[in-house]
């Protein structure tokens, strides 16, 4: 059982960094003037648009860095710094949403931007599949947990975009800064572990 363990890490990695629950409200405060159907429309397609975007990454991210010729070491350091940095801004940031006008924005325009990118699929999702799939140190077995993992995570999304008014109703704009800051500090912790293991992994010193 021990692919099943792999596959939690993976799902509460990429939970953590896609964060639902805070783009509960962004959600709320850009459909606050359309119908229930169409509310519909723009939850998935937001959802679409994120995993087009996060499956891009997993199965091309890499071989765009290599062709650009940078260091695929040097990018998984880089990239676990920014997370920390996004890991902080979640937890001492303010979440406001997109300063952008709903009314005169179509269901799709909404869907794609700011929903689908970077509300869901932002930096910190998109790197963090791509290091969870680095074709150098992960198995293909690996591979698929990342992937069915980004669906399963967006799928949960999808609900909890379809419920956003009754989430919001029971937790409350507290509430959902409450779980935002828990999840930053979880996602701080990981992407400090992810560096020591890349810089213990560059000088060929013992795993930390």
């Amino acid at each position: 059982m021990w692919w099943f363990g792999d596959f939690v890490k993976d799902f509460l990695a990429i939970w953590i960094v896609l964060d639902p629950i805070a783009a509960v409200p962004v959600f709320m405060a850009l459909v606050a003037d359309y119908d229930e159907r169409t509310r519909a429309q723009i939850a998935g397609g937001s959802v679409i648009v994120a995993l087009a975007v996060l499956v891009f990454f997993i199965v091309a991210g890499q071989l765009v860095i290599t062709a650009v010729g940078v260091s695929l070491r040097a990018f998984t350091i880089a990239g676990e710094i920014i997370l920390f940095l996004f890991a902080v801004d979640l937890v001492i940031g303010e979440t406001r949403p997109p300063s952008i006008d709903p009314r005169r924005s179509s269901p799709l325009q909404l869907a794609v931007y700011p929903m689908g990118v970077p509300t869901l699929a932002g930096p910190g999702s998109m790197l963090t599949v791509m290091l969870r799939t680095d074709n150098s140190r992960i198995s293909l077995l690996e591979w698929v947990h990342t992937m069915v993992a980004v669906v399963f995570v967006l799928a949960i999304t999808y609900g909890l975009l379809r419920s956003a008014g009754v989430i919001t109703r029971l937790i409350g704009s507290g509430g959902a800064s409450i779980l935002r800051r828990i999840m930053g500090m979880i996602l701080a912790a990981y992407a400090v572990t992810l560096v020591l293991h890349g810089v213990a992994d560059w000088l060929n010193l013992p795993p930390p």
